[in-house]
């Protein structure tokens, strides 16, 4: 037997082919719409990494050309911050009748602003010469290296200057901790 000449072959085979093909055509149908989302999502999804490597090349290559700032205008950072202390209660002392007849020294009125500064300053403690400017969270970090004098210390400075409330509780905390570890 001869063989059939080649178009007869590849035509039959298209044929058979194309009959497979309007069988499995229903169940093909039912998913059709999601495969072309899929592929849909997908050429997008590609056309969207493409445009970003795009845009890194093309900032690599103008930044040579233009220098960079070395800090935005916009940026605040918390070292460029300047700290908000509330004012201190200062009340002068006035000498009064009762007070002049008593022998007891008091503290004359300060004309000086840089004197009051100075006072307060040096009745900051020397083991915690930055203390007046620390957050409640950089004094608790600080507070688990000293021990139950130095803590007294910080309490009666806080009690005789701000008299925060956190910080004196936290203060007593401490202390109380310390003494019943010891």
């Amino acid at each position: 037997m001869k063989p059939l000449p080649l178009g007869v072959r590849v035509a039959a085979g298209l044929a058979a082919t194309a009959l497979e093909q309007a069988r499995k055509l229903p169940q093909q149908l039912a998913g059709l719409p999601l495969t072309v989302v899929s592929e849909a999502m997908q050429l997008s999804m590609r056309v969207q990494q493409q445009v970003t490597e795009l845009a890194i090349k093309g900032d690599d290559v103008l930044s040579g050309l233009r220098p960079a700032e070395e800090e935005p205008a916009w940026a605040t950072f918390d070292e460029d911050e300047t700290p908000v202390t509330p004012p201190r209660k200062v009340t002068p002392v006035t000498p009064s009748r009762e007070t002049a007849a008593q022998d007891t020294v008091q503290e004359p009125l300060a004309d000086d602003p840089w004197e009051e500064e100075e006072r307060a300053i040096a009745d900051v403690p020397e083991f915690m010469p930055s203390y007046d400017e620390l957050t409640i969270a950089q004094l608790r970090a600080r507070l688990r290296n000293l021990g139950v004098e130095q803590l007294e210390a910080l309490l009666r400075h806080e009690k005789a200057h701000d008299a925060r409330p956190e910080f004196v509780g936290m203060l007593n905390r401490r202390i109380a901790t310390v003494k019943a570890q010891s």
